[in-house]
This record gives C-alpha cells, sequence and structure tokens, in this order.
C-alpha cells in the first residue's frame, strides 16, 4: 500500500459518501439578503442617484493613470475573471476529481451555475443597456437603455462563480474556508482591475458580486435535479455496456427445427407435433443404402408414412379391421412352377 503523497492521487476504490449542501435557513436568509442588496443597486442606478456620481469621480479618477505601473500586470490578472479560460481550468480540475471519486456531480454543479450565469446575468445585461465608460455620453447620466451590455459586470460575476464552486464542492470544512478566501480573493480583485482598466462603472463591479453570490446560494435548490441526471447518465451507460458486451452473431434463418403441420388423420391418432419432428429427422446411413420407408411410401402413392415406415390412410378414408392372416398371405404366396421341370 502506497504511503507517499502521490497516493492521494489514485482513483478511490469506490464512491465517497458526500452529503450535498441543503437550503438551510442561514442560506435561505443569505439569499434573501444578497437579493435585496442586488435589488437595492439596480433601484439606484436606475434613479441616478449619488451610486451613478461615484461612478463618475471614479472613471473621472482615471486609475490607470494614476498607476500605470500595474497596467501590465492587471491585464492578465483579469484574465482569471473571463468565462472561456477560467471554465476550461476549473472544468479540468473537477473533471480529474469526478474521475476519481467516481461520480460526475463536480461536473454537472459547474455546468448548472455556468448556465445559470449566462441566463440571468445575461438577460440583465441586455434588458437594461447600460453603456460602459468609455462610450459614456454625458457626465452624470447612468447612461441606462442605451443599448450597452455591462451592469452586472459578467467578469465579477464569473469570477464569483467559477472559483467559488471550488469552495461549494470542497469535501471538508477547512478546505471549504480555505477556498472561500482565496475566491473572493480573486472574484474581489478581477473586479476592482476592471474597474482600474475602465470597462466597468464601480456600480457594475458591486452588482456582478451580488449577481454571482446568488447563484452559488442557490445551488442547493438544484442538488435534486443533479442527482436525477447523474443516475440517468449512468444509466444510460450501464444500458450502452450491456447492449456492447452482450451482442452476438445473428441467428442464421432456417437453422433451427421448423414447425410441422399435422394432417387430419394424424392429429386424429394421438400423433404430436414432436413426435413428427423427431421422426422427420432423416437418420444417418452408410452410403448406397435407401431411407427406411421410401419404397414402401411410393407403394402407396405418397401417403404420408408414420415413424417406423408404416404408411398413414389418407384423411376420410376407413382403415379396415386388422387381419391375422395378412401376414400370412405376404409371406406364403403360391410358389411358380419353375422352368425346365
Amino acid at each position: 500500500m502506497r504511503t507517499d503523497i502521490f497516493a492521494r492521487l489514485d482513483r478511490e476504490p469506490e464512491p465517497p459518501k458526500i452529503v450535498a449542501p441543503r437550503m438551510s435557513r442561514h442560506r435561505i436568509a443569505l439569499f434573501g439578503g444578497t437579493l435585496a442588496f442586488y435589488l437595492a443597486i439596480v433601484w439606484a442606478v436606475l434613479i441616478t442617484s449619488w451610486l451613478v456620481a461615484l461612478d463618475w469621480k471614479v472613471m473621472l479618477f482615471r486609475p490607470y493613470q494614476q498607476w500605470p505601473e500595474l497596467h501590465a500586470f492587471l491585464d492578465y490578472y483579469v484574465v482569471l475573471g473571463q468565462r472561456g479560460p477560467t471554465a476550461v481550468m476549473v472544468a479540468c480540475w473537477l473533471g480529474w476529481r469526478s474521475w476519481r471519486q467516481h461520480t460526475l456531480r463536480p461536473l454537472l454543479v459547474l455546468g448548472t451555475s455556468l448556465l445559470l450565469l449566462n441566463v440571468t446575468v445575461g438577460a440583465v445585461k441586455l434588458g437594461l443597456g447600460r453603456l460602459g465608460p468609455h462610450y459614456a455620453t454625458q457626465i452624470g447620466s447612468a447612461e441606462m437603455f442605451a443599448g450597452g451590455d455591462i451592469f452586472p459586470s459578467g467578469h465579477t460575476a464569473n469570477a464569483v462563480v467559477t472559483w467559488g464552486i471550488l469552495a461549494y464542492l470542497a469535501t471538508t470544512p477547512r478546505a471549504r474556508r480555505y477556498l472561500s478566501a482565496v475566491s473572493a480573493t480573486v472574484s474581489l480583485g478581477v473586479g476592482l482591475t476592471t474597474v482600474y482598466i475602465g470597462t466597468h462603472w464601480l456600480s457594475d463591479v458591486v452588482l456582478g458580486w451580488a449577481a454571482g453570490l446568488l447563484i452559488l446560494l442557490a445551488l442547493p435548490w438544484f442538488e435534486p435535479l443533479i442527482a436525477r441526471t447523474e443516475a440517468y447518465i449512468f444509466a444510460m451507460r450501464q444500458r450502452w455496456r450491456e447492449r456492447r458486451d452482450g451482442a452476438g452473431p445473428a441467428p442464421v434463418p432456417g437453422a433451427g427445427p421448423q414447425p410441422v403441420l399435422l394432417p387430419q388423420s394424424m392429429a386424429t391418432d394421438g400423433l404430436t407435433a414432436e413426435t413428427v419432428t423427431a421422426a422427420a429427422e432423416p437418420p444417418v446411413l452408410p452410403a448406397g443404402h435407401p431411407a427406411p420407408g421410401a419404397t414402401r411410401a411410393r407403394a402407396h402413392g405418397g401417403h404420408p408414412v408414420r415413424p417406423g415406415g408404416i404408411p398413414v390412410a389418407p384423411a376420410g378414408v376407413r382403415r379396415p379391421p386388422p387381419h391375422t392372416e395378412r401376414g400370412t398371405r405376404g409371406t406364403g404366396s403360391p410358389a411358380r412352377p419353375m422352368t425346365g421341370g
């Protein structure tokens, strides 16, 4: 048995018992508070409140000009919030976990969260249509319903969801605490980086944090659906394996025993299909020997022959009663006179 650190990379012999998070009262309270905060941010921007004024002050401050030495690094750091690269990195890690633990739940949870992210955040983006700082047309305006798609920040929400999934799927409380701190730090840095570069307003980032947190808090509601989907996929895989392993050569037509139609006389005499089938199979004889009963069948006009060579009278013909002297007639026929004395 391996005791080194690489033993943790081996596949587990059986799936571990992992309890999926449930929607507890504490989680419901957090979800309700986050949703209220989300709606408050949207309302504050719609009425062009002090939050919009703060957005303009931060934008006119131009952080990328105040600290230009950070620009090169933050251009790469902001990639941690892009959906494509982050989804690939996290999917690779969760795919390895799925293989190791014999379960599809990590990948299904990631797919569910990304689907919710695209639907919810994308719908709000297109519905509100806010323009970004680089495309603003009037100082002090909220720039709403102008054909934009930056409110809330997709980079920020994606960073919260993608890296927060690692904490959500952690199997121990200690790992969950550490991964929660790491995901919060990464998502906070990604959001502030977009403000530094000037691609988002500050309120966009705040709403993106709330949007991503709402998705993570709502995931336990989708755990039953994820479990049913996993069971269905495993059932389909098992059926495919059974079909692949159980597929044999196709049966040859006509190779098996064929049904035999009984004449009426045979049916009245009490013969069964099994008896006729067994009798119909010709015995194996040496070459040159005729089959028994063939001569008698020709002598009786092609009437069917019972097992043993006994001819059968056709239907409707009454057979005469047996005679004791029939055998004597067959054997004791008068001898012919021999020629020549």
